[in-house]
């Protein structure tokens, strides 16, 4: 019979590699998708940028809906259970989008997809989150880290695809079946931490009302930079194909935006641990910041300038690539400065937290759809650019951040 608990069973370098595996899977799944976005708009003949923009909006409103389920279940069933129903959803419902033929059917398993996506996240940084503290240092980047490979791998599968005109359900197909062998491999090593959390709370009913009627002052202010970041990546995530595709005219041999963004998010999310003691985790967020502006604003300005294909292409994936680079550091930063300031159990806090930045999830398929259809795509890219501009001033004039600048 399988051990319940894993923390005297195996050794503590079994358990992390175990966690990153679900890290990987978790990007393989969603860089599917996400490099897949044009050929299913396509698919389903959605020529309105703003209706699109709707039917984006619902892996969001999945997320958001999520999120109070997301807390009690982890909380009351433990990340080590939430993590493996999550992430076969999360894969089962990417299979389920590759099916349909009904732009309905498609709505309803995109909400799916962000419910299970938000479970999966909080399930799985409460397990990153207990690893890092079973460690005792600042391992948390590595996860992303390896969640970003992963998602990087999975966007050059699907360029592969796109090239030779896979269709979406087998390229899903495949993908669910690898997350599914890799969920039966590595559950047995995952983390029990609900014992823990129950025995640190004496009243826990109470104490979690508590902590929710009147969250930290440092989560607040870590959710409302983690609004801006959501709304950074849904840019990048759901809209650069589109951005090569519509705005750029650009062929699909040569529409790399998004896969471009993804090395330099990976390799970034491998130099953060690196930045941090060269920098510290505040200075990092203020560079991130001024990245993320600099790289719209040569994509949105400049990306459009050039007679020359292969230039346009050049300077639109120099822009994505800054973006990517900057983004890399913002949500394991967040979540390992939660791990280490908080004083709100951890299932908890990242609920609140998400509560506030998943706010940016929602608002960006709609703003971004609806200047689109209003002006050109490129317009809302430099919009979502100036919140870089927002990053940075935050994370510089915030007290949260210079109290842990003191502490790194």
């Amino acid at each position: 019979m399988e051990n319940t608990s894993t923390k005297a069973v195996y050794p503590k370098g079994l358990i992390r590699y175990a966690v990153l595996s679900f890290y990987l899977a978790q990007g393989l799944c969603f860089s599917s998708w996400a490099s897949r976005i044009p050929d299913i708009k396509d698919l389903f003949a959605v020529d309105y940028a703003f209706y699109w923009g709707l039917i984006l909006f619902l892996i969001p409103v999945g997320k958001f809906t999520a999120i109070p389920l997301a807390g009690y279940l982890v909380t009351n069933l433990g990340s080590r259970i939430m993590v493996q129903i999550s992430i076969l959803g999360y894969a089962l419902s990417l299979f389920a989008i590759g099916s349909v033929s009904n732009v309905y059917l498609l709505g309803l398993f995109l909400f799916c997809f962000g419910v299970c996506w938000n479970l999966c996240d909080i399930s799985l940084n409460t397990q990153g989150i207990g690893i890092e503290k079973l460690y005792g240092r600042t391992i948390m980047a590595s996860f992303h880290g390896g969640w970003s490979l992963a998602a990087c791998l999975g966007a050059l599968i699907g360029f592969i695809m796109i090239v030779w005109e896979v269709a979406p359900f087998w390229h899903f197909t495949i993908i669910t079946a690898i997350i599914t062998c890799i969920v039966l491999i590595s559950r047995k090593y995952l983390q029990d931490d609900v014992e823990a959390e129950v025995k640190d709370t004496k009243e826990p009913v109470a104490d979690k009302m508590s902590f929710i009627r009147k969250p930290e002052k440092l989560l607040i202010q870590l959710g409302i930079v983690g609004l801006f970041a959501l709304i950074v990546e849904s840019a990048m995530f759901d809209w650069s194909g589109l951005y090569f595709e519509s705005v750029l005219k650009v062929p699909k041999s040569l529409q790399i935006g998004f896969l471009v963004f993804m090395v330099m998010m990976t390799v970034g999310r491998f130099l953060t641990n690196y930045a941090y003691s060269l920098l510290g985790k505040q200075r990092v967020l203020q560079v991130a910041g001024a990245l993320i502006f600099v790289g719209f604003m040569v994509s949105a300005l400049f990306g459009g300038l050039f007679e020359s294909m292969i230039v346009t292409v050049v300077v639109n994936s120099l822009g994505f690539m800054l973006v990517g680079l900057g983004i890399s550091c913002m949500v394991p930063t967040i979540y390992s400065l939660v791990g280490a300031k908080s004083k709100t159990p951890v299932s908890i806090a990242l609920t609140i937290l998400s509560s506030i930045s998943f706010i940016g999830s929602l608002v960006a398929p709609l703003l971004i759809g609806a200047i689109s259809q209003a002006f050109n795509m490129k317009y809302a890219y430099m919009v979502v650019g100036l919140l870089g501009l927002c990053i940075l001033l935050m994370t510089s004039f915030s007290k949260a951040f210079k109290i842990e600048e003191s502490t790194k």
